[in-house]
């Protein structure tokens, strides 16, 4: 039987779920950074720093007392590890083996961004196994052109690797990719047996309700190939064997476990306020935030200048169990000082002093984060 659930109680069991209730949720410190990530299953990395890195942004928002430094100390210890989820993440170790599928599938040919090269691969191979951990920048040869996604041969030869696990990352030097052999870096009681498709499934069904509470089957293999009909065969079961409940949410179909039906129950805590990430896992699914929240949002920076409507790096704000705002900043480090190009309000603030109230602490807050000492707004934009 199909349960009904209102748009609000589903949307205070996503924020919950997320972990941005309260920054306390995971704990404090480096503890509490593992637990976030293990709960969150990924946390997305992106080479953008208009403000904060994504993945640290997207942590800072969860952990109390996070510092960006634990992300570093987690993955030399061998308790994380990067690959790719629906893009290049933060995973935890205990996952490990349900990265295999894609390493297989990209070693057996399947190309990832560039064709592989053989020849290269063997000699950059060859280098890491006799002189040890290697950067892109130790290799001496070029970039074949200057365009924007441009690689030189060995770069190339290094992705190509660390996409198929022959080489992980056991750390970063200011965020380059530091490489090494597999065997070198996985923790030897890791489990490295080849999940069946099943299995695959029944993970990703088991981490996205985890940390998003309720999920539809596109949402569940979002950026995944391959995989919808055996995806929609084990929601079926489970939904069969009483350990998934089919439920409907503004009109639409999802799914989640009876252990987050009870939750909904208890009367959940919502966000105060949070300005998040563009690639935070609570927004990242596009389609999904505008179903769910209402909320038609993009990132800009890979829009031409002439047709962005929020400016190059607008950031999500979240009040409650709404998102309200968008924030075009941009954190100047040299001179210390958050600028704020311009905050755009969306229609449903009503009262445009009591939110820049709540807003001013939270703001100056993540502009410390950002190294900054001054916030200075430019402008402010009320939606119609």
């Amino acid at each position: 039987m199909t349960e009904s659930v209102s748009l609000s109680a589903a949307r205070r069991l996503v924020l919950a779920r997320q972990g941005l209730a309260s920054r306390r949720t995971f704990g404090s410190g480096l503890e509490a950074t593992q637990k976030a990530i293990e709960h969150l299953g990924y946390v997305q990395i992106d080479t953008l720093s208009v403000v904060a890195r994504a993945h640290i942004h997207t942590l800072w928002n969860r952990v109390s007392a996070f510092k960006a430094s634990d992300i570093d100390l987690l993955q030399e210890r061998g308790a994380v590890f990067e690959h790719w989820a629906h893009a290049l993440a933060i995973l935890p170790m205990r996952d490990y083996r349900y990265s295999l599928p894609m390493m297989q599938r990209i070693a057996s040919g399947d190309t990832h961004w560039y064709p592989k090269d053989r020849t290269q691969v063997k000699k950059v191979l060859q280098r890491i196994r006799e002189e040890g951990p290697l950067s892109a920048k130790d290799f001496k040869d070029k970039k074949s052109s200057d365009a924007m996604w441009a690689r030189s041969p060995s770069k190339i030869a290094l992705e190509q690797l660390f996409m198929e696990g022959e080489l992980m990352v056991p750390r970063r030097n200011n965020f380059h990719k530091v490489y090494d052999l597999r065997e070198r870096v996985l923790p030897s009681d890791i489990d490295v047996s080849m999940p069946t498709a099943e299995e695959l499934c029944g993970h990703l069904i088991g981490s996205y309700l985890r940390s998003h509470g309720i999920a539809q089957i596109a949402e569940l293999i979002y950026l995944r190939k391959g995989l919808r009909k055996q995806m929609a065969q084990t929601v079926a079961d489970l939904v069969e064997g009483g350990m998934l409940q089919e439920l409907e949410v503004n009109g639409q179909t999802y799914y989640a476990t009876p252990r987050s039906l009870s939750l909904m129950d208890q009367g959940l805590p919502a966000p105060k306020l949070r300005i998040l990430s563009p690639f935070d896992n609570a927004v990242i699914q596009r389609k999904r935030l505008a179903s769910l929240f209402e909320f038609d949002y993009q990132i800009e920076c890979y829009v031409p200048k002439a047709k962005r409507k929020f400016g190059y790096f607008c950031l999500p704000i979240l009040r409650g169990n709404r998102f309200v705002a968008r924030l075009d900043a941009k954190a100047d480090r040299k001179t210390g000082v958050f600028h704020v190009m311009n905050l755009y309000l969306e229609k449903s603030v009503k009262s445009k002093e009591a939110f820049l109230l709540a807003l001013t602490a939270e703001l100056e807050r993540f502009a410390k984060f950002d190294g900054c000492s001054t916030v200075e707004v430019h402008a402010i934009t009320q939606m119609k």
